[in-house]
């Protein structure tokens, strides 16, 4: 089943490696630069429906940690990858805490990263069906 993945980092070469490696799932990819951009697309009627959350930490503006926080807030039933490429136990801890499905350190694999989108949407059309 086809779900919209927002993938929000700061840097469009991140974004563009995520979207083609995902391209083979066939769900389709929405792209952020920051927190405060993916928080407004969240927030358009024509960006509803969105499954998963691919979210970098360090961004300018609305960093990753502040747009996570919104995230779990006002969509809590859309599971939340956080993506980084500065590892921190504590900070994994801290969004593990806060219901993010995974954390997963960059560069990730393709197929590591597919099989934790696959598993995220199939919780997020679990969450709909109960909704």
């Amino acid at each position: 089943m086809k779900q919209k993945i927002l993938v929000v980092d700061d840097e469009a070469s991140v974004r563009e490696t995520i979207r083609l490696q995902l391209k083979s799932t066939g769900h389709e990819i929405i792209e952020a630069e920051d927190g405060q951009q993916a928080i407004s697309l969240l927030g358009s009627s024509n960006n509803r429906g969105i499954s998963v959350i691919i979210c970098d930490v360090r961004m300018p503006n609305i960093t990753g940690i502040e747009a996570v926080s919104h995230f779990r807030r006002d969509h809590p039933s859309i599971p939340v990858i956080v993506l980084t490429g500065y590892p921190d136990v504590k900070l994994a801890v801290d969004f593990v805490a806060k219901g993010v499905f995974d954390y997963v350190v960059k560069p990730v694999e393709k197929e590591r990263l597919i099989a934790k989108v696959e598993k995220a949407a199939i919780q997020s059309a679990a969450m709909k069906v109960l909704d």
